[in-house]
């Protein structure tokens, strides 16, 4: 009897490294994932190149070990796009708006962006125009701002250094000084603001969406015009957000 795995087990190993790889709260080495899965070395050592190559998975600067890569990031946001608990999500955003008074929306880390998952518009005239699915770098959105701050500190620092700052506006943060100290107070205050960082005269206030495992899996933001929503006077939708946060990360299937 050949030892030549059958085609649907090879695939569900190649979903197990994957899903072991997504579920750790860190990266992890080939050792590591050899150890979770159960799986011999030469078969765990195959499937991480496989995913590695097709963009699933990617391995840190030093090149030892392995996190999801952007490829993998972007399926997770286009499944959670169109999954059965849009609704769910749709009617907490609306009903965010109708306390807020303004534009709101869910977003992903997606690469070296933030996705927008989902969003609804207020009924102000003035308003931005980034619809569900558009993206924006992370260091220069509050959604994107609050994942930085909550990565661990070794992928936040390839991030920063392997990422173009570009100054979109006079107030993108750019240096490293700068950023670290931002992601700091946004650990320490539990919320991130974008004070016309991306777009002139637009200003946002993010919170984190925490799974079950206390990880920051997802941001929820009201965002608008700086004459409407800025800072420190947008706080005043801290509550808000909140509690749209909490309800928000039971719609999400990893939460």
């Amino acid at each position: 009897m050949s030892d030549t795995p059958e085609p649907q087990s090879a695939m569900l190993r190649a979903i197990q490294v994957m899903e072991t790889v997504a579920h750790a709260d860190h990266s992890l080495s080939l050792t590591d994932v050899m150890r979770l899965v159960g799986l011999p070395k030469p078969t765990v050592y195959r499937i991480l190149n496989t995913l590695e190559e097709s963009g699933l998975l990617m391995r840190e600067i030093d090149g030892k070990r392995y996190m999801p890569g952007p490829r993998m990031t972007r399926l997770a946001g286009e499944t959670l796009l169109r999954s059965p608990q849009r609704s769910a999500r749709r009617a907490i955003l609306e009903e965010l708006v109708e306390q807020t008074g303004e534009t709101c929306n869910l977003a992903l880390p997606n690469g070296a962006n933030i996705m927008y998952v989902d969003r609804v518009e207020s009924e102000w005239p003035l308003r931005v125009n980034l619809h569900a699915g558009s993206s924006v770098p992370l260091y220069a959105s509050a959604s994107g701002k609050m994942f930085l701050a909550h990565m661990p500190k070794r992928l936040r620092d390839r991030y920063v250094i392997s990422a173009p700052l570009i100054k979109h506006t006079p107030k993108t943060l750019t240096d490293l000084a700068s950023l670290e100290a931002e992601f700091a107070n946004i650990r320490l205050k539990g919320y991130a603001i974008d004070d016309e960082e991306y777009l002139l005269g637009i200003c946002c206030l993010a919170v984190p969406i925490f799974n079950a495992e206390e990880q920051v899996v997802a941001a929820v933001a009201v965002h608008g015009p700086a004459t409407r929503v800025n800072f420190p006077d947008s706080l005043i939708h801290l509550d808000a957000l909140r509690n749209a946060a909490e309800a928000l990360s039971n719609t999400l299937d990893w939460a």
